[in-house]
């Protein structure tokens, strides 16, 4: 058994719902210990981040990602226990495989196999590594982030490990992610019976001109990297269940997936102007924006992982910035360069969710060579 195939079993055998870490921490900093790593474990609430540092001189390239899983769903529908990893057909099986143990592994092995190398190699690695990506993620990634913050401890490059890829291992680099801005718009009316139409105000009625502009609208054009800003509802909900009572108020819950080409401040102040247009009487609750936009253009990190990619799986990568939001959107807050890159991303979240044996050799291999290119000079 390969050393990445026998630590991603370990890994997956951890029942580490989220926001539960179930040891995985322990195992991973036992490993890292013996390559000379500091380790700082930072617990916040029921969650476990590790982070782990070897050096102390820049550039600071980090392997980012998470130990906890989402709910495996009915277990006797898997064709083998979620938590007990197994093998068929050259795949790994079970909860996490893909989402991302297989990827920590990958980063893992990476790491001693270069350190072994390069002992003394230029510049210095880090690990960090939380159980609460796949929850509210709000005790996870970005406590760690703040803590560096208040010490100045930037990261120069960072990989996050998350599965990226569609059809082939390394055919898809994540160099950027959306914002994601919520909010839930209440329109007011008035109440009665839907047979005197002219002592109620219908707030179904009054909103749906805004809703048509507010759909209609183009926020922004997009980028190179990013398509344009999307507005959607999520949900609508209106009435008092009977047939003949026009409803006193309707709420609306809605979301922006926006690019760089606009800000959280342009997108609720054109948002308003669209509304009070439309002189409806409202009320207007904004969520803290869960995620900025952030972008890692082409550059030293895209080249030499698009290089390593290139080098072991001979595929030419495609840069996207697609997708829901990932722990990458906290980092960028320290680190100019981050990219996402992991295996397959077909089975996440589903029922016998499985990766490549052959891929996440092959995912070590890029990392490793990712790290060559970045820390050993004239490679």
């Amino acid at each position: 058994m390969s050393s990445t195939l026998d630590l991603a079993k370990q890994l997956i055998s951890r029942r580490s719902l989220t926001p539960l870490d179930d040891g995985c921490l322990d195992i991973i900093g036992t490993r890292l210990t013996v390559q000379d790593f500091k380790l700082e474990k930072m617990r916040h609430g029921e969650v476990d981040n590790l982070w782990a540092r070897r050096g102390n001189t820049a550039p600071l390239i980090c392997f980012a990602g998470h130990t906890d899983v989402v709910p495996t769903g009915p277990a006797d529908k898997w064709d083998s226990p979620p938590f007990e990893p197994t093998v068929r057909d050259g795949m790994l099986y079970g909860r996490g495989a893909a989402d991302m143990k297989g990827s920590i592994a990958a980063f893992v092995t990476a790491v001693e196999k270069f350190v072994a190398e390069y002992p003394q190699h230029h510049g210095s690695i880090a690990l960090l590594l939380t159980s609460d990506e796949e929850g509210i993620a709000v005790d996870g990634t970005v406590r760690v982030v703040e803590a560096l913050q208040a010490r100045n401890e930037k990261m120069d490059y960072c990989i996050v490990g998350e599965p990226t890829c569609v059809s082939k291992l390394g055919d898809t680099i994540k160099n950027g992610r959306r914002g994601s801005l919520s909010g839930t718009l209440t329109v007011k009316g008035v109440q009665g019976h839907i047979a005197y139409p002219h002592l109620v105000k219908n707030p179904i009625h009054l909103a749906a001109p805004a809703i048509a502009e507010l759909a209609a609208t183009e926020w922004d054009k997009g980028n190179e990297y990013f398509p344009p800003t999307s507005w959607q509802i999520s949900n609508i909900r209106g009435g008092t269940g009977a047939t003949n009572v026009v409803p006193g108020t309707v709420e609306m819950l809605f979301n922006f997936r926006h690019s760089t080409a606009s800000t959280v401040e342009s997108l609720k102040s054109r948002f308003h102007a669209i509304l009070d247009r439309h002189g409806l009487q409202y009320d207007l609750e904004w969520e803290n924006s869960s995620g900025k936009p952030y972008l890692t253009p082409r550059g030293d990190m895209v080249d030499a992982v698009a290089a390593a990619i290139q080098q072991v799986t001979g595929v030419t990568t495609e840069l996207s910035t697609s997708g829901g939001t990932s722990d990458g959107r906290f980092i960028a807050d320290i680190c100019p360069q981050v990219i996402e890159l992991g295996p397959l991303n077909a089975t996440i979240h589903k029922l016998n969710e499985c990766v490549s044996v052959a891929d996440m050799e092959a995912l070590s291999e890029i990392y490793r060579l990712t790290l060559i290119k970045l820390l050993v000079k004239h490679a």
